[in-house]
């Protein structure tokens, strides 16, 4: 079917000005809001990472922004590099924990020293794929929450490399974070987190900094019903031992075992940490004297 005549547009096509467009935030403004975000990151991943520490509270450090390529991210040797993604936006994360950090916490999981294995494997065996896993999922919340994001991050795969990622290009622009942790005199371990340049613009720019007008809230108070009568119980880890299974396996009636009880104990809600305290005696009755709150 042929038109009788020849199609006109109607009216002509909008060409905007790019006065009238907001441009690009740089990173001259971006930097200190990922700055701000990496030290809230930073107070979070204390509590957040004990699990993978037995229990412990950790000493976190983040450095300030650095802004390298996606070829100068990834350290050499063993590593897992995994890919998060924001479910809201979209966006692309890295994260990097090298693998003589994952084969350290690994072996103290399992009742070892925290020693990691010389030389170094080619690859991460599947156990140390699953404590990745489990570090991933433990950063996951807080990093969500210290970036403002309305919705969680999930990993989207892992990979040893960034070739085999296959998700940035070599040359592409990343702004980096480096959280050093440290759990009392155990050598401090890195966690590496990059973000995408682009990605950063979404995450921590003007579109989201503006957010939605504030609305004054108040708390609501433990004191008042129906929270006030809530029954909770407290549960204080006096001892708690990791032991290997070859040494489970053997164990005999009238075998004494050595449980010396931490100086810091920590002070549960089912599994929520609430804080920690020191072990001593009020009228002759073990009692516990807190000394920090989660």
């Amino acid at each position: 079917m042929r038109p009788e005549r020849p199609l006109i547009a109607a009216r002509p096509l909008a060409r905007h000005s790019a006065a009238l467009l907001r441009p690009a935030p740089a990173a001259a403004e971006l930097l200190p809001q990922l700055a701000r975000a990496g030290d809230h990151l930073a107070r979070k991943l204390r509590l957040a990472l004990a699990p993978v520490h037995g229990g412990e509270v950790a000493t976190v450090e983040c450095s300030a922004p650095a802004l390298m390529t996606a070829a100068d991210f990834a350290p050499s040797g063993l590593v897992s590099i995994s890919l998060l993604g924001a479910i809201t936006d979209g966006q692309p994360m890295l994260s990097i924990v090298e693998g003589d950090t994952v084969l350290r916490l690994l072996d103290r999981a399992f009742g070892g020293p925290g020693e990691a294995p010389y030389p170094l494997p080619r690859e991460l065996p599947l156990s140390a794929e699953l404590m990745v896993q489990r570090i991933d999922m433990l950063v996951a919340p807080s990093l969500a929450a210290a970036l403002g994001l309305e919705g969680p991050i999930q990993v989207l795969r892992r990979a040893a490399s960034l070739a085999d990622l296959a998700a940035v290009a070599e040359d592409a622009s990343l702004a980096v974070l480096n959280f050093s942790i440290r759990e009392g005199a155990r050598p401090a371990w890195t966690l590496r987190l990059g973000f995408p340049m682009a990605a950063l613009a979404s995450l921590a720019g003007p579109a989201r900094t503006a957010g939605k007008p504030a609305v004054r809230a108040e708390p609501a108070s433990p004191l008042n019903q129906p929270f006030a009568d809530m029954p909770l119980t407290l549960r204080a880890v006096l001892v708690d031992v990791p032991l290997p299974l070859a040494t489970l396996s053997g164990l005999r009636v009238g075998q004494i075992l050595a449980v010396p009880v931490a100086r810091n104990v920590p002070l549960r809600i089912h599994d929520t940490l609430v804080g920690h305290g020191t072990i001593g005696a009020v009228d002759d009755r073990v009692a516990l004297q807190l000394t920090q709150l989660a």
